[in-house]
């Protein structure tokens, strides 16, 4: 019997590359819509034999967060969770490293679009370009009295948080509008990797940076990293851009900061319980929001699909993922060095 892969979402724009993989293994979907009945199909036998999952951001709304409970749900035949998006916040991979699925992402695919956005962001909260923007639609030209002077991106330091492969896009855009770039991850990067960039101390880049881009995944470390005591070592007038994930920012921490004027503006794509918004980020004037729309290009959405397809396949074919999440590929090189657990397939995720 040929293996099922299981698709969670839709795919949009590679439907070629998605139809040739009909040779491989029988393409199906859940007829559940929402997570009660989709654990219920689970749990009935429906979906046995599916080895590849296929999910989509989007998919969260049928089955809610791949949590431990509807990990442990799925059918014994599940052994690779391909996700599209390079953000994975929404599965939680130590339950699935615990039952022996693979999860991947699609990094670099959404670098190009990512950066553009937080340099869309960056440059419209630092000229103040919001409040204009509003009282033109409104037929009140300028505003009365008119909107704060802006600034120009010239000479000033950005401080990149996480120079990935987004962050170091980032860079060099940054960098052709003449700004200083600094940067601070868990690790200084090689000087190849950091390409010039300064390595600082979160502390360091808190106080020194004019603009802060956050560029981080969202998990139980990162989690609120910005709070009230951040945002009190920040330079006074600070400018903020998220586009990573919502949660990294504590909200109400930041609200307070704008109506204080330590953050003088503020650039989102995303949000802690998006759909919605915090009240007090929509009433600010200085602050620029996007509805999570930073790989929101065709190209970019096709790269998307098109590298969670070769994951599928990669599956399928060879039994491996291309592009395995971090904490799993680095539990796999500790597997390879001989640090195995007492369960024997399981290496705690403390091991990176």
């Amino acid at each position: 019997m040929r293996p099922k892969v299981l698709l969670l979402g839709r795919v949009e724009h590679a439907t070629e590359s998605w139809n040739s993989l009909s040779p491989l293994a029988e393409l199906v979907e859940p007829r559940a819509r929402n997570r009660t009945d989709f654990i219920d199909e689970c749990r009935k036998g429906t979906l046995d034999d599916v080895l590849v999952i296929y999910r989509t951001f989007e998919s969260v709304d049928m089955t809610g967060r791949l949590d431990e409970e509807l990990v442990t749900a799925l059918p014994a035949s599940v052994k690779f969770i391909c996700h599209n998006g390079a953000g994975y916040d929404q599965i939680d991979v130590h339950a699935c490293s615990n039952r022996g699925v693979k999860v991947s992402n699609t990094p670099d695919a959404v670098n190009d679009s990512t950066a553009d956005t937080a340099m869309f962001l960056i440059l419209g909260a630092l000229r103040r370009l919001n409040v204009p923007m509003t009282t033109l639609r409104e037929g009140n030209w300028r505003g009365h009295p008119p909107p704060p002077l802006g600034h120009d991106p010239q000479g000033k330091t950005l401080g990149i948080l996480g120079l990935g492969g987004i962050g170091r896009n980032l860079k060099s855009k940054a960098e052709a509008f003449g700004m200083r770039i600094i940067y601070h991850n868990r690790k200084e990067l090689s000087e190849p990797l950091a390409g010039g960039a300064e390595y600082a101390t979160f502390e360091s880049l808190l106080a020194r940076s004019d603009i802060i881009s956050i560029n981080i995944p969202l998990n139980a470390d990162t989690r609120h990293m910005l709070s009230t005591r951040e945002f009190e070592q920040m330079k006074h007038g600070v400018v903020l851009v998220n586009t990573a994930r919502g949660a990294v920012i504590d909200e109400g921490a930041l609200v307070e900061a704008l109506d204080s004027g330590k953050v003088s503006s503020v650039g989102l794509d995303v949000y802690e319980a998006e759909p919605d918004i915090h009240p007090g980020l929509k009433a600010n004037p200085n602050v620029m929001l996007l509805p999570h729309m930073g790989t929101w290009s065709v190209e970019t959405q096709t790269a998307m699909e098109e590298k969670t397809i070769a994951n599928v396949r990669s599956a399928l074919e060879k039994g491996s993922l291309r592009d395995v999440v971090p904490e799993q590929a680095c539990c796999e090189i500790q597997l390879a060095r001989g640090k195995r657990s007492e369960t024997g397939y399981v290496v705690p995720l403390t091991c990176c």
